[in-house]
């Protein structure tokens, strides 16, 4: 939504680069309704052969499902009726061998244009409208006339229109990039300015062109350049564009955050809280943005959203002021560094609490059930105080590792006399270190996170652009990166990770192609320290508690029990507890590697997709089940002796398909 100064929305205000664009659009539809003369349906079938027009272009563009800012966002929805009316008023052509260069030039009628211009046409003659010939092809994406227009003489730069704007800035406005790509190679000064004022890469933010904003800048466009008021790119983004988007796109090229504008002195953030740009405020908020520079008026963000009476705005400020303010302090700089062990102390303390609580010498579950009622009370301020948003997504991971070591101490004080000196100690002592070490080894091993320069990125974007592939499937907008086969950006990471399986909420790490195999042996040893914890408890009720499971039944030995070691009993429920997932998630990714040769986000999307498919999608098809033996020698890196050769495949740099030597037969892909 673009909108003025005043917040309400604003339609845009160049009329001959949008309301006058014609494609193959409305041709195609009259050609369907079999409204056109036959001339005219020849004429407008091989403009359809010859090249796309807006309309596909714009299909063509978005490259269907996308995440939001990124490809043709709200550009397309402006498009609205104004434009409908200019494509049904659009006059027929009876017969394309006597409509004149415009009308053959906006429909893509290439021998009807090259015959005019062999027969002495100008091609740097404007229309009485004051547009020219190169105007109208870039405008409607036709690469080939503007090829074949530049070879004859056509001035690349040429003004035009009411806006006295460029070509390019013709193409940019209507998001056509392969067009904003062939301009540029043809010497097209992305720098110039319109009439409104903006150059090329303001229409590209003030539209939301995402790939035209990273190719230009890729290509060499500052993002910092000024339009005629002094604005940055980020200015006019956090004011005109309500949303995150481009804002937080734009961030992703290290724009400037404190510069300000020539007539008002307001910063980005300025911008952004006249126009109650709430998105753009968190984010540049979260970059950095600085609080304390005064414009013109000698107003700060927080003067400004204090006038305009945004409480949700100045709470944002206010916070973030707050917060910042907080870091100046020693200790909670010394807090902030040691969050996670506090967390983890809190963890330990917490559920020591609650055993203590049920190993209370009293008979009265109400009282027991209100201590505990007021320990989870207390314990939930502390986090909420003390601990930042980020790190609360370590909670299970804490949760997990505070159970851990109750469940050694339990074992250690009451279990170990029992097993001194047999092989269920010295096996329960193995599979506590392998647990401990392989949690390690999942939590510090990278995942497999996809890294490269910011010169390597925007030769990505250039090379993916001009091959016609800068779109969500082969790039990813968050990480300005190429993405390999099979990764996945993670949103909590803010990472795309090579061969990507989750985000575990109990390691609070990502399982990719780093530490996958590392994860496995995690889950597994698990699975087997709780297995004797359960069964180890069941030797101890039998030896220190009187029960009569055979005479009265299973309640009365719960009762029993209960009565007996309340203690043991609320470690056993967290024992068993941990059993259940480690054992499914166990057992779950055993059979996706051995069987379908699949991570769990791959097999995930695979049955959604199936979903809205009228076919089987079978799930062992794929590229990469190679087999039962296969699959586990490929994932574990482990020949079995010589028997099986295992294929080594770096998925960080990995972007074609390659079949294993013994998988000759194509498959269908992923």
């Amino acid at each position: 939504m673009l909108i003025d100064g005043s917040g309400l929305e604003r339609q845009p205000r160049w009329r001959r680069g949008h309301e006058q664009e014609v494609g193959v659009e409305a041709a195609r539809d009259r050609l369907a309704s079999g409204q056109l003369p036959p001339l005219c349906r020849v004429a407008a079938a091989t403009a359809e052969m010859e090249g796309p027009g807006l309309g596909s272009q714009c299909r063509n563009h978005s490259h269907g499902p996308h995440p939001p800012g990124f490809g043709r966002h709200e550009v397309c929805a402006h498009e609205n009726k104004e434009l409908a009316k200019a494509r049904e008023a659009l006059p027929l052509i009876e017969d394309s061998s006597n409509c004149d260069i415009v009308k053959a030039t906006q429909y893509g009628i290439f021998e009807r244009c090259k015959e005019l211009v062999e027969a002495g046409y100008d091609v740097r003659q404007p229309d009485k409208e004051n547009v020219s010939l190169l105007h109208w092809a870039a405008i409607n994406n036709r690469l080939d006339l503007v090829k074949f227009y530049i070879s004859k003489g056509a001035v690349v730069d040429q003004l035009g229109g009411d806006l006295n704007s460029t070509p390019l800035h013709w193409a940019i406005r209507q998001g056509h990039l392969p067009m904003v790509i062939l301009l540029l190679q043809y010497g097209a000064d992305p720098t110039l300015i319109d009439g409104e004022g903006f150059s090329s890469i303001h229409l590209a933010v003030l539209f939301q062109h995402m790939p035209i904003i990273a190719y230009l800048i890729s290509k060499g466009q500052s993002v910092n350049m000024t339009d005629v008021n002094g604005q940055t790119p980020l200015m006019l983004s956090a004011h005109k564009v309500l949303g995150p988007e481009p804002t937080g796109f734009l961030l992703k090229f290290n724009p400037s955050l404190n510069v300000v504008d020539k007539i008002h002195q307001n910063t980005p953030l300025h911008w952004a809280v006249a126009a109650g740009n709430v998105n753009a405020i968190d984010k540049l908020l979260e970059a950095g943005a600085s609080l304390d520079i005064r414009n013109v008026k000698g107003e700060t963000p927080l003067d400004m959203a204090q006038q305009n009476k945004n409480r949700l705005i100045i709470h944002m400020l206010k916070a973030e002021a707050k917060m910042r303010a907080n870091k100046n302090f020693r200790l909670w700089r010394w807090l902030q560094k040691c969050e996670l062990f506090l967390l983890l102390m809190l963890s330990v303390i917490t559920m020591w609490a609650v055993g203590y609580i049920l190993d209370f010498n009293s008979d009265s579950w109400l009282l027991k059930g209100f201590l505990l009622i007021v320990l989870f009370f207390l314990t939930s301020l502390f986090p909420r105080f003390l601990v930042g948003y980020k790190n609360l997504m370590y909670l299970p991971t804490v949760f997990l590792l505070g159970s851990v070591f109750w469940i050694f101490v339990t074992w250690f004080i009451l279990f170990v006399p029992n097993l001194a000196g047999t092989t269920f100690y010295f096996v329960f002592i193995l599979s506590i270190v392998a647990f401990l070490y392989f949690f390690y080894k999942t939590w510090a091993t990278d995942p497999g996170f996809t890294k490269a320069s910011e010169e390597e990125r925007k030769m990505n974007i250039i090379t993916l652009a001009e091959t016609g592939s800068l779109d969500f499937r082969t790039f990813c907008t968050s990480c300005l990166i190429r993405k390999p086969l099979r990764s996945v950006h993670c949103h909590v990471c803010n990472s795309c990770v090579a061969r990507y399986d989750q985000h575990c909420l109990w390691t609070g790490r990502c399982i990719g192609f780093g530490n996958h195999h590392y994860y496995i042996f995690f889950l597994f040893f698990l699975s087997i320290v709780c297995d004797w914890i359960i069964y180890e408890s069941f030797i101890y009720w039998s030896n220190h508690c009187v029960t009569t499971f055979k005479e009265d039944g299973l309640w009365t030995y719960l009762n029993q029990i209960v009565a007996c070691s309340p203690w043991v009993v609320y470690i056993f429920m967290l024992t068993s507890f941990h059993f259940s997932w480690s054992t499914f998630l166990l057992l779950n990714q055993l059979f996706q590697i051995a069987f379908l040769g699949l991570t769990s986000h791959e097999r995930t999307s695979l049955l959604k997709q199936s979903r809205h498919m009228k076919q089987t999608l079978s799930l062992r098809r794929t590229p990469y089940n190679l087999g039962f033996t296969q699959n586990l020698a490929d994932f574990f890196q482990c020949g079995c002796f010589g028997l099986v050769k295992p294929c080594a495949v770096d998925w960080t740099s990995q972007y074609t398909m390659v079949f294993h030597p013994a998988k000759e037969k194509v498959l269908r892909s992923v």
